[in-house]
C-alpha cells in the first residue's frame, strides 16, 4: 500500500445524483481508512528510516508483502524470505499492529454520513490473512461500519483483478455500476471501472468529501 499522500483522479463517467440516490460504496481500508506506515514494526531494531528504507530494498520487502495479501501464509511467508531477512521479516507480523495505529484524518467521519444518507457500506482491501486480526483489534470499528468486506489475503486474489471486484458484488447481491469504490490505488480504481463499477482515487478526506457531493451523495 502507498503513502497516504497520492493524486485525485476522476472518471469521466461522473454522475450528479440526486440526495434520495441509493449507492454501495466500497471503501478500500489502508491508506484510505487507515494509515500504513511499514516502517513502524522495524523502527526496535534499525535505528532510521533510512536504515529501515535500505532493509526495505535488499529485502524485497513489498513484493515479498504483497504475496500474503494474496493468499499466502506466515509459514509460507517467511520460508520464502531471503535467508538473511527471515527472521527480522517473521518479526513484521507480531508488531505489524504498530504500522496501523493511525486513522487516516477525516475519512472515519465520511463513513458515518454516507450511513446516515441511507448508502449502504462495505469494505475490499488488499489484506493478509495473518494481519487481518490485528485490524479488527486496533480498530475494531471495522466490525461496524461494515455490511460486509472482502480480504483479499482470505480469497486468494487481489486487486485489481476483476474476480475480486466480482466476488463482492456477488456475495451482497449488488449491481456493479451501483457500486462506487474509493483506494488510493490508480490502478486499482481502474480495475475497478474495468469491472463496471465507478471509482474515486482517495488523496485525503476534504476531496473525498467534495466528490462525494458532486455527485449528490453527501
Amino acid at each position: 500500500m502507498p503513502d497516504c499522500r497520492i493524486k485525485i483522479l476522476k472518471s469521466s463517467s461522473m454522475l450528479r445524483r440526486s440526495k434520495n440516490f441509493s449507492m454501495n460504496i466500497v471503501f478500500d481500508i489502508g491508506n484510505v481508512l487507515i494509515c500504513w506506515d511499514p516502517r513502524a514494526a522495524f523502527r526496535q531494531s534499525m535505528r532510521t528510516d533510512a536504515e529501515i528504507d535500505a532493509f526495505f530494498e535488499k529485502a524485497g520487502f513489498f513484493a515479498w508483502n504483497a504475496c500474503q495479501d494474496a493468499g499466502r501464509t506466515r509459514a509460507e511467508a517467511v520460508a520464502a524470505a531471503p535467508a538473511d531477512a527471515a527472521d527480522t521479516l517473521d518479526g513484521y507480523f507480531d508488531r505489524f499492529g504498530l504500522t496501523i495505529a493511525n486513522k487516516v484524518p477525516g475519512t472515519w467521519n465520511i463513513v458515518t454520513d454516507l450511513r446516515q444518507q441511507g448508502h449502504r457500506i462495505f469494505g475490499l482491501t488488499n489484506w493478509a490473512a495473518d494481519t487481518w486480526p490485528a485490524a479488527r483489534q486496533t480498530h475494531p470499528e471495522i466490525e461496524e461500519i461494515f455490511e460486509d468486506v472482502v480480504v483479499s489475503g482470505f480469497e486468494g486474489i487481489t486487486k485489481p483483478q476483476k474476480e475480486i471486484y466480482d466476488l463482492l458484488c456477488a456475495r451482497n447481491h449488488l449491481v456493479p455500476a451501483e457500486c462506487l469504490f474509493i483506494d488510493d490505488s490508480p490502478k486499482n480504481v481502474a480495475g475497478a471501472h474495468a469491472a463496471g463499477w465507478q471509482g474515486h482515487h482517495f488523496i485525503d478526506a476534504a476531496a473525498l468529501r467534495s466528490d462525494l457531493t458532486e455527485r449528490g451523495l453527501l
